[in-house]
């Protein structure tokens, strides 16, 4: 089923107005199913609980969603730094809800001008309650349902944020497939340590499954793999393949990032 994956910053309280608490770590995550035309689609709320003070967190949710939630409570320099965060992770698409605490006000156009600014103009400025909000994010999905369809058919990539040993399970990793599709029983290069492991059983929502696709958060429990080929940040993918025989040749589906220049411009 088709999962939206949302980077959020703002409240635990507007979180759950849109969607049902699921695990309160550094990174809280909330959940909402409904049935669509073409069966069951998910919105994730991806939520740093600690940012602005914990920043890895912040880029772990962000490299993981395809649009953005940002409750502007007040102008400061934490909304500038989430703003440039979210543009420079190509967040284009998102929505802002303002919620000044009791007592204080944010001036709407003000806040309109920063994300035009950041780059995030075509950001939508939303009011209203959980089945409104959520509503325009179900939009956000039908608009890139194209997108998300081809994510899921490109080459695997698992980024690793969490990986631990459970008693009777063995070596368990847990990210977000970025892009691709894993199935039970594949094998697996875990980079950069090149290292190599079999995906004994998958969990998404806690519920075991055949397979997972882009967008989901799976649990993969690891056979033949080592603990210490694995670390935050390493990239689960599929092995390179070289038959001469089929004249079949499919390489890594990422490579080693050597060297590379970035040009910088100056905001509008």
């Amino acid at each position: 089923m088709p999962v939206l994956n949302i980077a959020m910053v703002g409240s635990d309280d507007l979180a759950r107005e849109i969607a049902k608490p699921t695990d309160q770590r550094d990174v809280h995550t909330y959940v909402h199913k409904e049935s669509g035309a073409d069966g069951p689609r998910i919105l994730s709320i991806i939520r740093p609980a600690k940012y602005p003070e914990r920043l890895r967190p912040f880029l772990n949710a962000l490299s993981a969603a395809r649009v953005g939630i940002i409750e502007v409570q007040r102008i400061d320099a934490t909304l500038g730094e989430a703003l440039v965060a979210f543009a420079s992770s190509g967040l284009t698409k998102g929505m802002a809800i303002i919620n000044a605490p009791e007592g204080e006000w944010v001036d709407e156009e003000q806040a309109k001008m920063l994300f035009k600014q950041a780059g995030l103009a075509d950001w939508t400025f939303a009011q209203g309650d959980g089945i409104e909000l959520r509503t325009i994010l179900y939009g956000f999905m039908d608009d890139i349902a194209d997108e998300l369809r081809a994510n899921a058919e490109a080459p695997l990539v698992i980024p690793v944020d969490q990986y631990f040993n459970v008693k009777g399970i063995g070596l368990v990793a847990i990210g977000y497939v970025q892009s691709g599709t894993v199935h039970v029983h594949d094998e697996l290069v875990l980079l950069p340590a090149n290292g190599t492991g079999n995906a004994k059983s998958l969990q998404v929502m806690d519920d075991d499954v055949p397979a997972a696709l882009a967008g989901d958060r799976v649990g993969l429990a690891l056979r033949n793999a080592k603990e210490d080929h694995l670390g935050s940040g390493t990239l689960l993918v599929r092995p390179a393949v070289e038959d001469k025989k089929t004249n079949t040749s499919i390489p890594l589906a990422v490579i080693a990032h050597e060297r590379s220049t970035i040009h910088l411009q100056r905001s509008p």
